[in-house]
């Protein structure tokens, strides 16, 4: 498990991972030559985490998926959502030179809207718990979101979110895992929407430093446990792709409460 140096002493582009998973391969299926066949899945690899989740990456006519346990965990079919969220919580930050924390690489769509209004002085940890899905995004996945690890503001590291929550650390931390407090797959992932994880992530926060949260839909338990945390926060229901008609999801902004310590403005309501 890799570990974040001090503010300064990121190199450019570097990545830090621990050894890929024991068990994960490549594969890839075609037709039988000579036989019209309807299009189907391709799987490309998968990978096994420690606590015995099963993750496959698949492929068909362009589209990619990264399954988990049976389950549609991703695709690049649908990222406006991420995206929006990245570019709201990192567009007016308070500091010429933000350290941002992104939980969570997924298939780089929101490092890549991070990246995209960040400004060159920004430093931008991914941690990503999973080597194969950071060695997929360098692989197989990296022209959809147009390479972002390979930015020199990047530094990829192969660890859980909570292990690289140091206090009074970021001026953003935008947590993309799973999809959401209420819908968590991959079971490590269910203690950062608790409420110590929720604390964990307020003390990495500095003065002025914004939590940004991606949830497959509202939860009200989550809402509960960012009131009773003492931060402001509202949530916005994006549509998945970014129109009309689409599945909406849910993101949460949260604020240090500085001024009115305990107060909640109404959800929807400007931070």
């Amino acid at each position: 498990m890799g570990s974040i140096p001090p503010e300064g002493a990121i190199s450019p582009g570097e990545e830090r991972t621990g050894a890929a998973t024991p068990g994960a391969e490549w594969l890839c299926r075609a037709a039988p030559h000579g036989h019209a066949m309807p299009q189907s899945w391709h799987e490309l690899a998968r990978a096994t985490t420690a606590c015995g989740d099963e993750l496959v990456l698949r492929e068909r006519a362009g589209t990619f998926e990264i399954r988990c346990n049976g389950w549609d965990l991703m695709s690049n079919r649908a990222h406006y959502s991420e995206q929006w969220m990245a570019g709201t919580a990192c567009k007016r930050l308070p500091t010429g030179r933000p350290r941002v924390l992104i939980g969570g690489l997924g298939m780089g769509f929101t490092l890549r809207a991070a990246l995209d209004v960040l400004p060159a002085a920004a430093q931008v940890v991914v941690a990503e718990l999973l080597p194969e899905i950071i060695a997929w995004n360098r692989g197989v996945l990296a022209l959809l979101a147009h390479r972002p690890l390979e930015d020199p503001r990047v530094y990829a590291v192969c660890a859980d979110v909570a292990d690289v929550l140091q206090p009074d650390s970021f001026d953003a931390i935008l947590l993309d895992v799973d999809n959401g407090p209420d819908a968590v797959m991959l079971r490590n992932n269910a203690s950062l929407y608790a409420p110590k994880g929720v604390q964990q992530m307020q003390r990495a926060l500095r003065h002025g430093g914004v939590l940004a949260v991606w949830s497959a839909s509202p939860s009200p338990l989550f809402e509960q446990i960012l009131r009773e945390a003492g931060l402001l926060w509202d949530r916005t229901d994006v549509p998945a792709r970014g129109t009309e008609g689409d599945p909406l999801h849910s993101i949460y902004r949260a604020t240090q409460a500085v001024a009115r310590r305990g107060a909640t403005p109404p959800c929807g309501s400007s931070l």
